[in-house]
């Protein structure tokens, strides 16, 4: 027997085999890559949503009229609760990377002292609202650009 035909044939095999793998492998993290921009995206998008879906409702429940003080605040508490927000934020703390998780986090807190505002006196007439609002509406707006901003990157 011949010992180059047998050389070329097992170095032959071991490069089709190791391209094999190779290929295998650059698949595999390609459908990786995107499972995990997917479960991102679905997962900010739901997030802000669910933020944004919150500001409106508490800004709803401003307006209305004939509430007492104690029932805009009860209303208020069950409003951030029925948004998912409290839950989708943990999973944003998890997923998300470090300062994306600050920016999310930076906005549910603003969410929450907006929510908060409802136990004072009359929030109807509270002058700090409008601040209140701007500065919600600041942290969004950056936590959405942070969003694509990590989306575009991956």
């Amino acid at each position: 027997m011949d010992w180059g035909t047998l050389a070329g044939t097992a170095l032959g095999a071991v490069l089709g085999v190791g391209t094999t793998l190779a290929a295998e492998r650059s698949r595999w993290r390609r459908e990786s890559s995107a499972r995990d921009r997917a479960v991102k995206q679905q997962l900010y998008a739901e997030y802000l949503g669910a933020l944004s879906l919150t500001t409106h409702r508490l800004r709803d429940l401003k307006r209305s009229t004939g509430l007492t003080r104690e029932e805009r605040a009860k209303q208020a508490g069950e409003i951030l609760g029925s948004t998912d927000a409290y839950h989708l934020r943990y999973q944003m703390l998890i997923i998300a990377p470090g300062h994306l998780g600050d920016a999310a986090e930076h906005t549910f807190l603003r969410i929450r002292d907006l929510r908060d505002r409802f136990d004072g006196p009359d929030v109807s007439a509270d002058p700090d609202w409008s601040g209140m609002m701007a500065t919600v509406s600041d942290a969004l707006d950056a936590l959405r650009a942070a969003t694509r901003s990590d989306l575009a990157a991956n």
